[in-house]
């Protein structure tokens, strides 16, 4: 698998998310200022919750922003194939059953993409098996949980 690529992807999918969201925290800001939705009596709370809604959305837009700068940060030195896992690398797990594709990234965990018919999904070193594998090498195992562990087959 190109790296290169997999990052393209992962922005990709960060920069469709995020212009989603912006949209939607303008519309719940509209929403929330628009002089209509003034409160009718004490017990009307539509802008009071209206309000929530766009400073949460907010703060996930200001989330997103800094995944993308983090994502866009990386460089080739950094996205190069190393012996132990760090920050940029694409790990490939051998459970039990199947094969699990990591990307290690700074933001944006739980993030999916589709690379060439495989499934990646971002963690960040902060997860919990982010943790098991940052300073691992390839051939290692790692527990997930007890009587289960996982085969490290791959680090790029």
């Amino acid at each position: 698998m190109n790296k290169q690529a997999v990052l393209d992807q992962i922005l990709s999918v960060l920069h469709s998310e995020l212009a989603a969201l912006t949209r939607a925290a303008q519309s719940s800001f509209a929403a929330a200022t628009d002089p209509d939705s003034k409160a009718e009596n004490k017990y009307d709370t539509r802008t009071l919750e209206a309000s929530y809604v766009a400073r949460g959305q907010a703060q996930r837009v200001a989330e997103l922003q800094q995944a993308v700068q983090a994502f866009t940060a990386f460089s080739a030195r950094t996205l190069e194939s190393g012996v132990t896992i760090t920050l940029g690398s694409l790990v490939t797990l051998a459970l039990p059953a199947e094969a699990a594709h990591y990307f290690i990234g700074p933001f944006a965990g739980g993030t999916e993409i589709l690379h060439e018919g495989t499934e990646i999904v971002v963690i960040t070193a902060a997860s919990a098996l982010g943790q098991k594998l940052m300073g691992r090498r390839a051939g290692e195992s790692i527990p997930l949980q007890p009587g289960l562990s996982a085969k490290i087959t791959t680090v790029q």
